[in-house]
């Protein structure tokens, strides 16, 4: 499936626009639509405190033990695991940082994303290709 690069707000332009992924999370009675940034230099997905908290889960600061780098390393992350659907591709589980920090994007990182999708970028022509991992 290949998506278009997006923005924000229609206050900003073209060169603001990133590979941005619509998708469904779930997690036993709770669904939310969410749009994910396609971050292939983030080491890990990064779920924000809000959807944790639709997708029906409680934070426990005894179970913060996830260690972020960069702009997130001083945040309190804790894992969260979720069930996503891509379009038409079949369900997959993906693991989360859940961090306790309002306002944060989806992100869509290196594990476990990109071990469960083959994605290509074509920026100059403002799309990526998204599909599921080969066997």
């Amino acid at each position: 499936m290949r998506f278009n690069y997006s923005t924000n707000s229609s206050a900003q332009n073209e060169f603001d626009s990133l590979p941005r992924l619509p998708l469904l999370l779930h997690r036993e009675n709770q669904r939310i639509q969410a749009v994910g940034l396609v971050d292939s230099g983030a080491t890990v997905n990064v779920l924000p405190y809000e959807f944790g908290l639709e997708l029906g889960e409680i934070w426990d600061d005894r179970r913060a033990i996830i260690q972020l780098a960069g702009n997130l390393s001083n945040q309190p992350a804790m894992p969260f695991a979720a069930i996503a659907r891509i379009g038409e591709f079949p369900p997959t589980e993906l693991l989360f940082a859940w961090v306790k920090r309002p306002n944060m994007p989806l992100i869509l990182g290196q594990t476990n994303f990109f071990l469960e999708f083959d994605v290509c970028f074509y920026r100059s022509k403002m799309e990526f290709e998204v599909k599921p991992k080969s066997p």
